[in-house]
């Protein structure tokens, strides 16, 4: 459409009041335009952009907006409602995206009732992900009219903040059985928020694990060993029909068990799970190996050896320190049951199609790196008792502790050195004072 054309257009038409007047809205990449007409009654209270325009010397009946061709349809959407009143006007916005448009529209004309509906919808609706970014580009920008769209991204309060993660801590680590028909869905939810609000990566943790978030989780963490020592000790009583219910039941508490393995290096705590598990190994072993339970439960036994991996990796490289008597009855429990429990699963494996619990290449070699590093940190006397134990066992093929064998030899003919050479220096230095009296 040529310019001569368009202003024409701008003309009041003989269908209208030549009172009405024309608001012209026009787009400056394709020339296209459309008119609309008020009474100014309606352009004066709705717009103080248009209010204005009205009391210019310059007025002649017919207003300009100019726009580009991405808002076109927001300014059409917003100029095809601006008669409306205010009770209609939040039911015309369909969409966040259209409510976002009309917005900016709004603001630009200074339409504030129509920007307030605006702002009311956005902050009641829904967002995708997509469009609360679009709302977290746009909303900043508007002024303070659009604030309350973004209440519900506002950090909270610390304490508020902790009241929800507390709660959460709680829901997590319960140690009630899962709730139909959710399943575990919930917990395991929980859980994986209860990481990410600690999480250490380039953003803040939401929390910070003080002295009250470290009591809760201390005494859940005391509840779901003790519900899972009562089940485990209850385990032999029941019939055969019912261990499949127990097991269950067991392998609830210990993925629980599992997942705090996670959760307690962030916060420091890991040493008061692996005191636990070192008092109670002893126990837990003595039921694993009971003979009612020697050809079942090996999802429940294959558990325990995953969780066993944790501790020796948090007790192998550092991130737990506890006495050498401590670390010896850790080695002494666990290592001749993996030592059983390998050959055994792979065993099995073999003979059932798609047996799940075989200990693949990365949980072998994990612990067995943890146990090497257990050994070469132990007294040489303790080294010599583990070593001599692994040589004379009949599973010798796993782990491999040769290195740890290689360097106790290193070190021990070294010590002898050490102690030769310092016995000959004694010897000297006694001859040399004999010789000077």
């Amino acid at each position: 459409m040529d310019e001569t054309a368009v202003e024409k257009s701008c003309e009041p038409r003989d269908d209208h009041n030549i009172k009405d007047i024309a608001v012209c809205l026009r787009t400056s990449e394709q020339g296209t335009q459309r008119i609309f007409f008020f009474k100014p009654s309606v352009l004066k209270g709705k717009s103080k952009f248009f209010a204005d325009q009205l009391l210019s010397p310059t007025f002649g009946s017919c207003i300009e907006v100019h726009c580009s061709v991405v808002d076109y349809d927001h300014y059409v959407h917003l100029l095809n409602h601006l008669h409306l009143p205010a009770s209609s006007l939040i039911d015309s916005w369909k969409s966040v995206n259209s409510a976002l448009g009309v917005l900016q529209v709004a603001v630009s004309l200074q339409c504030e009732e129509i920007a307030k509906t605006c702002v009311d919808y956005l902050e009641a609706v829904p967002w995708e992900d997509k469009e609360e970014e679009e709302i977290l580009r746009i909303v900043p920008k508007l002024g303070d009219i659009a604030l309350p769209i973004l209440a519900r991204l506002k950090p909270l309060d610390p304490n508020s903040t902790k009241n929800v993660f507390l709660a959460a801590v709680r829901y997590a680590m319960s140690i009630s059985p899962p709730c139909p028909p959710f399943g575990d869905e919930i917990r395991i939810s929980a859980q994986e928020q209860i990481e990410y609000m600690l999480g250490e990566d380039e953003e803040t943790p939401l929390v910070t694990a003080d002295d009250e978030v470290r009591s809760e989780i201390r005494k859940g963490l005391s509840q779901m060993f003790m519900m899972f020592q009562k089940e485990f000790s209850s385990l032999l009583s029941h019939s055969d029909i019912s261990f499949e219910n127990s097991e269950n039941n067991m392998l609830h508490n210990l993925s629980g068990l599992e997942w705090l393995c996670n959760l307690l290096p962030k916060i420091n705590l890991m040493g008061d799970f692996v005191l636990k598990w070192v008092d109670l190994s002893s126990f837990i072993l003595s039921m694993a190996e009971h003979p009612k339970l020697e050809s079942v439960m090996w999802s429940l036994k294959f558990k325990l050896i995953e969780i066993t991996a944790k501790v020796l990796d948090a007790v192998g490289y550092g991130v737990v320190i506890l006495p050498s008597a401590c670390r010896m009855q850790l080695l002494k429990t666990w290592l001749p049951y993996i030592q059983k429990m390998k050959p055994l699963l792979d065993s099995v494996g073999n003979d059932e199609t798609g047996f799940p619990y075989r200990m693949d290449e990365d949980l072998c070699q994990g612990i067995q790196g943890a146990i090497v590093s257990v050994i070469v940190a132990l007294p040489s006397n303790d080294q010599a008792d583990i070593l001599g134990d692994w040589m004379e066992s009949e599973q010798l093929g796993y782990p491999d502790l040769t290195e740890a064998f290689e360097i106790w030899c290193y070190r021990t003919k070294s010590s002898k050195r050490r102690l030769v050479e310092g016995l000959d220096t004694v010897s000297n230095d006694s001859v040399s004072s004999d010789l000077s009296s």
